[in-house]
């Protein structure tokens, strides 16, 4: 069936010969007519799991993201004869603060991307019910909702033969982010697609894959206060106008953090990470004790700590397990003694897969 609709023009761009680690890929939206065929779908349920991720990095606000392996979401959707043919119905949400969070797909990060990625592939006939299970707790600093978002995408896609790529799921999964925290991938991107992502452009959207060397070892101290940090009052907080000086600096962080991915330089990484001169300190003064915090990360051991996308989380990084939980002891204590909250901390590894259907 040919219908009119606003579609996605994804290209990916291998790196050049002798540039090993990237990968880029760059999407346009034009509208035009349509000639995918309904597919039909390949499960009666499938499951996806997407994982929690590290934005911002310190300098790289809005444009470096990461995944961390052993946190995030589940999502399951079935075939629904008594859902309305074309749409979703979000039958439960388990896990972190169920009832916080609606069910009406309209305001769901699950249900929005859910329905875009029907959208994308022209689903008309079949009516499906969603399952969400938060893994992740809400307003943490780690990528919540986007990895609702990132694995509903993923279920759905692979509901109906995974039809999409990688571009297309994170174009469906910005649709969600945009309705809920702002227009920005670097959540969503590294969910989906895994490790280290830099967002290069936005207007066409433009993705640069880093990969961190294998055999490297890296390890993220994640350490969450019990304490709210809304994205909405930490973007909020941020400068309006920054001076040269500042821009010049966290460029140069910036870069120097990319460099540190590709070569696999956990030092390097932490020191970029712990550079940022626009963002974390507006933010870390709304968050007791985080700068302190970030003093105790140091002088335990890391390579550099800062704020966890928009907070609270404080994440630092270090290239051994067991030297990771001794900095993580010394920041729960951190939190408690200067800003007198109550923290829990994990050691977790980078995770290279991103959003994948599960089958336990």
């Amino acid at each position: 069936m040919a219908t009119a609709t606003s579609t996605w023009t994804c290209l990916l761009y291998p790196s050049p010969a002798g540039r090993r680690g990237r990968m880029r890929v760059r999407c346009s939206s034009s509208v035009s007519v349509s000639t995918r065929r309904e597919p039909e779908p390949v499960a009666t349920v499938v499951k996806a799991f997407a994982p929690a991720t590290v934005a911002n990095l310190g300098p790289g606000f809005d444009f470096l993201g990461c995944a961390v392996d052993g946190l995030g979401d589940i999502v399951s959707v079935k075939v629904d004869p008594q859902v309305h043919p074309g749409e979703i119905c979000i039958q439960d949400i388990t896990g972190h603060a169920p009832t916080k969070l609606s069910k009406n797909p309209l305001w769901n990060c699950a249900g929005i991307a859910a329905i875009e990625v029907m959208k994308m592939l022209a689903v008309r006939s079949v009516g499906l019910s969603l399952y969400l299970h938060k893994g992740l707790p809400l307003g943490s600093g780690l990528g919540s909702s986007a990895a609702s978002a990132a694995a509903a995408a993923v279920a759905v896609n692979e509901m109906f033969g995974n039809k999409l790529g990688v571009e297309e799921l994170v174009l469906a999964s910005l649709k969600s982010e945009e309705k809920v925290s702002g227009y920005h991938a670097d959540n969503v991107a590294p969910s989906i697609m895994g490790g280290f992502v830099l967002i290069r452009s936005y207007e066409p959207l433009e993705l640069i894959q880093l990969k961190f060397p294998v055999e490297k070892e890296l390890y993220f101290v994640l350490v969450t206060p019990e304490f709210e940090a809304p994205t909405k009052k930490m973007r909020a907080a941020l400068p309006g106008e920054i001076g040269m000086p500042h821009h010049v600096w966290n460029c140069s962080q910036a870069g120097a953090l990319v460099a540190a991915v590709l070569q696999g330089d956990v030092a390097g990484l932490g020191k970029a990470l712990s550079s940022d001169k626009i963002v974390e300190p507006r933010r870390a003064p709304l968050i007791p004790g985080m700068e302190a915090v970030k003093r105790a990360a140091l002088r335990a051991g890391a390579f550099g700590c800062t704020i966890s996308g928009a907070g609270p989380t404080a994440v630092a990084v270090v290239d051994d397990q067991q030297t990771g939980h001794d900095i993580a002891s010394h920041m729960i204590d951190s939190f408690l003694h200067d800003g007198n909250l109550k923290a829990s901390a994990k050691v977790l590894q980078l995770d290279r897969l991103g959003a994948r259907r599960i089958h336990n």
